[in-house]
């Protein structure tokens, strides 16, 4: 079992407030009548989480979007300052503040996800994988922040399935479980997929077949650029990120 009642930075932060904020829901749900309260709850605070880092995500999509664009740009200051590197540093840096683009800033918004995501996988983790529903109890009213959020029951169960079995638990309960991670890899991947390719530009169409152009590939390899790493560091989290979520 997770435990998420010690008191460092990291669950004072994140975990209880995320906690806290799956409680209130749960409530909410459980009041009206809604069958599968917890469930209910975890799929209202995964939309929560998504509409708070959907401003990163979308600046995040608007910064590489720009960049792509300002690519054949860049491409002529690289052929124009080949021999000098510091004059192409300066050429660049202005033409990136001329367009308000920060090439670091893109790999943010991932950066910000990861903590975010591994709070939420604590907090479900701390109440489906309690030894007991009694010890999830037990935690989830020792950190709640008002006595309105204690509860006295925990109703796991969700459309009939219990949502305290885990997929690692397949030879108990059947193999079926093992669809569970695999469907949201394939999901998380297909939706980062979506994302990248809404980075692409309509606007910019690069002259094919000039002479040189084999060329000018092969002298490119001399060192990765900010808005370079900022691209390969998104796509190696598109498949990286589905990993951890899965």
């Amino acid at each position: 079992m997770v435990d998420i009642t010690t008191a460092n930075i990291f669950h004072q932060i994140l975990v209880w407030p995320i906690l806290n904020l799956l409680i209130l829901l749960y409530k909410g749900f459980a009041s009206l009548g809604i069958p599968g309260p917890l469930g209910w709850a975890i799929i209202g605070m995964t939309f929560i989480v998504r509409g708070i880092i959907h401003p990163l995500n979308h600046r995040q999509m608007d910064t590489m979007r720009k960049m792509q664009e300002l690519k054949p740009h860049i491409e002529n200051l690289q052929k124009k300052y080949k021999n000098d590197k510091q004059k192409l540093q300066q050429e660049q840096l202005k033409l990136y503040q001329q367009h308000g683009i920060n090439p670091a800033a893109g790999c943010l918004p991932l950066l910000i996800q990861m903590p975010i995501v591994y709070g939420l996988f604590q907090t479900f983790s701390a109440i489906l994988q309690a030894e007991s529903n009694q010890q999830a109890l037990d935690t989830i009213n020792k950190l709640v922040y008002h006595p309105f959020l204690h509860i006295d029951s925990l109703n796991t169960t969700f459309f009939g399935i219990n949502l305290t079995i885990f997929p690692n638990q397949w030879q108990e309960y059947g193999i079926w479980l093992l669809a569970i991670p695999v469907i949201t890899c394939v999901l998380t991947w297909y939706q980062s997929k979506v994302m990248t390719a809404m980075q692409q530009p309509s606007s910019v169409n690069l002259p094919a077949g000039k002479a040189g152009a084999t060329e000018g590939k092969s002298k490119k390899k001399e060192e990765k650029k900010p808005e370079d790493m900022a691209q390969e560091m998104q796509k190696q989290m598109m498949y990286i990120m589905p990993v951890m979520i899965g």
